[in-house]
């Protein structure tokens, strides 16, 4: 059922000009205790049996982390030049620190774990732009590969490693179930034995995968256990398992000229295809927009002004300060307003921490869909054919 759920909603999402995954999050949540207060959610999923939907939602998330990693390109940095820097600066610094000030204001109601985490989280949070979205949206416009989609695609992977180190010292601050904070400090020395050792052990491994090369069972394998071991290696430091996946995706060898990452990519995103409308599930049922009243609705609405104003304001300040012309300014700016899935999977890490309850969660959600809604149609104002034009080196 979930799975024709996620087909069919996919389906409306795209034929409205939206990407797949905003229909599949918008049927989850509306699978949630939503509609019919909390009936249709508890004839459907039984509270026996949705432990298991999370693990299957949270092995989802690992998978799902690794393509994210896995995809961040740092040869994109080159040839795009002041024009990305000021694009990064302009999309991290402003919507940080407007998100900053959000939580001030919403401190004043609510009594979180950590009050530095609490702001720090927030402003984290509205800062996110989604990679995996992204990239998708720009190969529906046809936009991959241009100019344009290259200085948004590089910008946001930057923002994505700012976002995901600015998460760690969330859960930091936040306190983790009991142990020393300075305990976390080791995933400083995990990731430098990942980068020097690990990777240079994955490319022997890969290499000698067998006769079939990076196509064979046995590299998947290799593949799959060091991904695991990553995310249960961050978990036992006290920091949430998507960040150990992320950082084995980002150090995983690509194998140029072996193929090595066009055969991985398929095989791991064809599982999250399975794995991941069970997440939406499961994300839906921590959210109930029938109990938002006038006080969530003014919160709500200060969330999104404070969420597009500081991430479209700063990336087109950001921009324009580098010379693009104002209305390419703004096409990039409607890019990096994108947030959908990675900005779901940073607010339930936010809400297993004890950051926020469920009302907060669910506005917050609410923003992550309606920011990625807006760029098909402000695109289809912003964009012209021009921009298509293919990448040029500065």
């Amino acid at each position: 059922m979930i799975l024709v759920m996620a087909r069919v909603a996919g389906r409306i999402a795209h034929r409205l000009g939206q990407p797949a995954v905003i229909g599949e999050i918008v049927g989850g949540l509306l699978l949630g205790p939503t509609l019919f207060q909390g009936a249709l959610a508890h004839t459907l999923f039984p509270t026996d049996i949705r432990p298991y939907l999370s693990a299957l939602a949270n092995l989802g998330l690992v998978l799902f982390m690794f393509v994210v990693g896995y995809e961040v390109d740092f040869g994109r940095l080159r040839g795009c030049g002041r024009i990305a820097v000021g694009t990064v600066l302009g999309s991290a610094v402003v919507p940080f620190a407007l998100g900053a000030l959000l939580a001030l204001h919403l401190l004043r109601e609510r009594h979180p774990a950590s009050r530095a985490g609490f702001i720090l989280f927030i402003a984290v949070a509205v800062s996110v732009t989604a990679f995996p979205v992204l990239a998708r949206i720009l190969t529906d416009r046809r936009m991959s590969g241009t100019w344009l989609g290259t200085i948004a695609l590089s910008s946001a992977a930057v923002c994505d490693l700012v976002a995901w180190s600015a998460l760690a010292a969330v859960q930091v601050l936040a306190g983790t179930a009991g142990q020393s904070p300075w305990w976390v400090l080791l995933i400083v020395p995990y990731a430098v034995v990942l980068i020097t050792r690990g990777r240079p052990l994955l490319e022997r491994a890969l290499r000698g995968g067998g006769p079939e090369g990076p196509a064979s069972a046995g590299s998947l394998a290799v593949v799959l256990i060091g991904l695991l071991v990553s995310a249960a290696v961050t978990q036992a430091l006290g920091l949430h398992f998507v960040l150990g996946a992320f950082l084995f995706g980002l150090v995983m060898p690509r194998g140029e000229g072996t193929g090595l990452k066009d055969v991985l990519l398929p095989r791991v995103q064809f599982t999250t295809t399975l794995l991941l409308p069970v997440y939406f599930i499961v994300a839906g049922l921590n959210v109930d927009l029938s109990r938002i009243g006038a006080s969530g609705l003014w919160d709500l609405g200060l969330i999104l002004a404070v969420a597009v104003t500081g991430k479209f304001a700063g990336t087109w300040l950001g921009a324009r300060s580098q010379g693009l012309p104002a209305r390419r300014s703004a096409v990039l700016a409607t890019l990096m307003n994108t947030r959908g899935l990675t900005e779901l999977i940073a607010l339930s890490v936010g809400l297993q921490i004890g950051l926020l309850d469920g009302g907060l969660y669910s506005e917050m959600v609410v923003m992550a869909v309606v920011t990625t809604v807006m760029t098909g149609p402000l695109l289809r104002c912003f964009a012209r054919p021009g921009d298509r034009e293919p990448v040029r080196q500065e």
